[in-house]
C-alpha cells in the first residue's frame, strides 16, 4: 500500500472512532430523569370537584353532562418543557413563539391532559392544546406526550 492511502485509512478510521464517541455519549444522556410532564400528579374530576380555573370548569361540566364521572386530569399550565412533548395533528414538538405566530390575538395557552373510561369500557387518554384568542378559549390542538 502506498503512503496516501495508509494516511486516508488512518484518518477514516480516526473519524468513525470520533463519531462512535460522540453518539455513544448522546445516548448515554437520554433518559437520565423524569420527563417535565411526570412531576404533575394526576387529579380526579368528579362532582364534589371544585376547578381551578375555567378549562377545569368546561371539563368538569362536560363530563357532568356526559355522564363520564371520574375523570383524571394533569393541567400543565403554561410549562414549556411540557409543551415541547406535545404532538398533535397540527403542532409537533411547538414552542410558545410558534403559538403567539399561529394565533393573533393569543393572551394565554394552557396544556391538559385528561385519562377517562370511554363509551366502550375503554381507557382514553389525550392531551388538548387550549389556546385563549381575543379573551375567547379553545382548543387548538388534540394529541399526546412524547416521551
Amino acid at each position: 500500500m502506498s503512503r496516501a492511502v495508509k494516511i486516508i485509512l488512518v484518518f477514516l478510521l480516526v473519524d468513525a472512532v470520533a463519531v462512535g464517541i460522540y453518539f455513544g455519549v448522546k445516548s448515554l444522556g437520554r433518559g437520565s430523569g423524569p420527563s417535565a410532564a411526570d412531576t404533575y400528579e394526576w387529579q380526579t374530576i368528579d362532582a364534589a370537584y371544585t376547578p381551578q380555573d375555567t378549562i377545569e370548569a368546561f371539563i368538569k361540566d362536560d363530563a357532568e353532562k356526559k355522564g363520564a364521572f371520574p375523570v383524571s386530569l394533569r393541567n400543565f399550565g403554561r410549562n414549556e418543557d411540557v409543551l415541547k412533548q406535545f404532538q398533535g395533528s397540527e403542532f409537533a414538538r411547538p414552542k410558545a413563539a410558534v403559538l403567539s405566530m399561529l394565533f393573533p390575538g393569543l393572551d394565554d395557552w394552557k396544556l391538559v391532559e385528561l385519562r377517562y373510561t370511554g363509551e366502550k369500557g375503554r381507557e382514553v387518554r389525550q392531551t388538548i392544546l387550549y389556546v385563549m384568542v381575543n379573551g375567547t378559549w379553545r382548543v387548538a390542538d388534540r394529541g399526546q406526550l412524547l416521551k
